[in-house]
């Protein structure tokens, strides 16, 4: 997919894919880690027809900026880079839609672009609410275990390991193995490793990680929410909004799905068993025909 470099008002550059009928509906696509925006191919291939499909490789990733420093990465400026990216595209009203570390960063911009009107419908795939999230990792010993690797990414030993090997040192330090997806093609994979070689992105994109304010103890730690811990004080999320979830992601178990009738008005919730974490392309069909209900539903094509 053609990419176009976007200049940002801060001066952040990202390199962008935007297809689609000028005119269309606009859907924001957001990956995440490891990830770049060729991680949406099916969905881009499937909505261009209809919508002005919009995807950048995120802050850190691949070509587009990497300001060095932790600070450059907390959760505001990732999601400003999103409202400064449709300023600089000339975009009105959107479909925020995200998957991982994009989802993270899509429920803080559906959040936010609800109270301003520039956000009409949200999509997260795989990706926990930031209310939920935080005491899973206190009170639930499956959730806390799978997300030991934020230890590993967080610890500046690591960079030596990226140094070295590019991310996949980390990693298989991280995860013990880095086995092979039987259902990413082999053009997709080898696209993957270049970008693992890549130490300065590998360093930004580990940096999501260290500046994010969610917090996961060790194994032994109490399991019970600290004492004078709030959550997050977000509203409710009001604007349509579909949740997919693959149930076979080991390292966001299910759990996270629970309650999001609470933080969320109008939710859509869609299950997808036999899918691993990247459901966006281990299930495209499924994903995409989600999508085509919800857009239609709501109003939009």
């Amino acid at each position: 997919m053609k990419q176009t470099r976007v200049t940002l008002a801060t001066g952040i550059e990202l390199d962008v894919v935007d297809v689609g009928p000028r005119d269309g509906p606009v859907l924001i696509f957001l990956h995440g880690f490891p990830d770049s925006h060729r991680t949406w191919r099916h969905q881009i291939a499937h909505l261009s027809g209809t919508y002005r499909c919009i995807a950048p490789d995120q802050r850190g990733y691949r070509g587009s900026s990497k300001p060095k420093g932790v600070e450059n990465y907390t959760p505001d400026k990732l999601i400003g880079d999103v409202f400064q990216l449709v300023d600089a595209l000339g975009v009105g009203p959107f479909t925020i839609v995200g998957h991982d570390w994009g989802g993270a960063i899509a429920w803080g911009v559906a959040i936010m672009g609800q109270l301003n009107g520039r956000v009409s419908r949200a999509v997260v795939m795989n990706a926990p609410h930031p209310v939920i999230f935080p005491k899973l990792l206190y009170t639930n010993r499956q959730q806390r275990q799978a997300s030991q690797y934020f230890r590993v990414f967080r610890d500046p030993a690591s960079d030596e390991l990226v140094d070295q090997f590019g991310l996949g040192g980390v990693l298989l330090k991280a995860f013990g193995e880095v086995r092979e997806n039987p259902k990413m093609e082999a053009e997709e994979r080898a696209a993957l490793m270049e970008d693992y070689a890549n130490r300065e992105a590998a360093i930004a994109m580990l940096n999501w990680y260290r500046a994010s304010p969610m917090e996961v103890l060790d194994m032994d730690a109490p399991y019970e929410i600290p004492a004078g811990w709030q959550p997050p004080a977000l509203p409710k999320l009001t604007i349509p909004t579909l949740v997919i979830w693959a149930l076979d992601d080991i390292a966001l178990p299910p759990a996270n799905i629970e309650g999001l009738d609470e933080v969320i008005a109008d939710l859509t919730l869609v299950t997808v068993p036999g899918s691993g974490h990247f459901v966006q392309w281990e299930a495209p069909a499924e994903v995409n025909g989600a999508l085509d209900a919800f857009l239609t539903r709501t109003g939009h094509g």
